[in-house]
């Protein structure tokens, strides 16, 4: 469990159309820019052919991450996703000590974005609330230091 990539259906979805993007349109511009750079000459002192060379690796190598991660990545359904606890996949409320509740939607680890909600498995908040109960206390271990927080609500 702990290398193991999770999704989110959605969040699999996006990777999908990432995908797609840059093994058509993507690749054939870029195809397209490296035929413009060679029909120029020289290619030993052609910055621009460098430049689409260099943008070919970027792209391929993004290609291929994609293909691994979208291949070996447990996606979560959403009917799957007991509410009980908190999993990937959950909305979860949390409290911490005299702050405001705040609420979080727990993702895997290539869909985190922190500052719309959405925290990783990963992290150390969310290794801290993974498989716990609503009114459980939780402490995490965050580079701040410790963060203690109660689970008000599961969803």
């Amino acid at each position: 469990m702990e290398n193991d990539v999770y999704l989110t259906a959605k969040g699999a979805a996006t990777l999908k159309a990432e995908l797609e993007e840059l093994k058509g349109p993507a690749r054939q511009a870029l195809a397209r820019r490296l035929r413009s750079a060679i029909q120029m000459g020289d290619l030993s002192e052609n910055a621009d052919y460098h430049k689409a060379k260099e943008d070919q690796s970027f792209l391929e190598g993004r290609i291929q991450e994609l293909e691994y991660i979208l291949h070996n990545a447990i996606v979560v359904e959403k009917n799957s996703i007991s509410k009980d606890r908190v999993s990937v996949g959950t909305r979860v409320t949390i409290q911490e000590e005299d702050f405001p509740p705040e609420t979080f939607y727990m993702v895997g680890a290539k869909e985190a974005d922190p500052r719309n909600g959405k925290i990783s498995n990963a992290s150390p908040i969310g290794r801290a609330l993974l498989d716990h109960r609503v009114g459980e206390v939780v402490e995490a271990e965050t580079p701040g230091g410790k963060m203690r927080m109660k689970i008000l609500k599961i969803e």
